[in-house]
């Protein structure tokens, strides 16, 4: 087995544990975001202290690492994301990307403050099979202002080989949480 690829499934081992110990897929509170920043609550998602996103478990990815500006997510291709034609389905590819350049954009947001996906690009330039065992999303932020925010991602093998890469704008704004029991003042 290819060095690199051992590297990577070592990797996603370890993650695997943690997110295993922790609460599982969902969505975390506003009471467990609370005063966090973005890079702090990717990091603790990916600890396995706050819930990750369902839809790594329905795809079949994950969230590798974080970093200030910058996320990486495996995916493994499998014959249950396959189009009829036999390769993987761009909507795969189009989810990893997403994880990947959105989750980078998180990582920059203050606390208090969110983003949501107001366009994404993907190009695919190569074909995926199964017969590729992991593929990574890599995503890093290039700019991140007040409202607006951008990013770009790759979407590689474990030998280098490009098989995707993407762009997205996302908006930037302020998370306002209703208190609890939905009163308002």
């Amino acid at each position: 087995m290819d060095q690199e690829l051992q590297r990577w499934l070592d990797q996603e081992t370890a993650v695997l544990e943690r997110l295993d110990a922790g609460p599982g897929p969902g969505a975390a509170s506003p009471g467990q975001l609370a005063g966090l920043d973005g890079l702090q609550q990717m990091q603790a998602m990916l600890e396995g202290r706050l819930p990750f996103a369902s839809i790594a478990q329905t795809l079949d990815f994950l969230i590798i690492e974080v970093d200030q500006g910058r996320a990486v997510f495996q995916g493994r291709p499998g014959k249950g994301h396959l189009n009829p034609m036999g390769t993987v389905h761009g909507g795969w590819f189009a989810t990893l990307l997403d994880s990947a350049v959105g989750c980078a954009v998180h990582t920059m947001m203050p606390p208090g403050r969110a983003y949501t996906t107001a366009e994404l690009s993907v190009n695919i330039v190569k074909a995926l099979t199964p017969k590729v065992q992991r593929v990574r999303a890599i995503g890093q932020v290039v700019h991140c202002g007040r409202q607006l925010a951008t990013a770009e991602g790759r979407l590689v093998g474990p030998d280098g080989t490009l098989y995707a890469h993407a762009t997205t704008t996302c908006l930037v704004f302020d998370m306002h949480h209703k208190p609890a029991g939905g009163a308002t003042t």
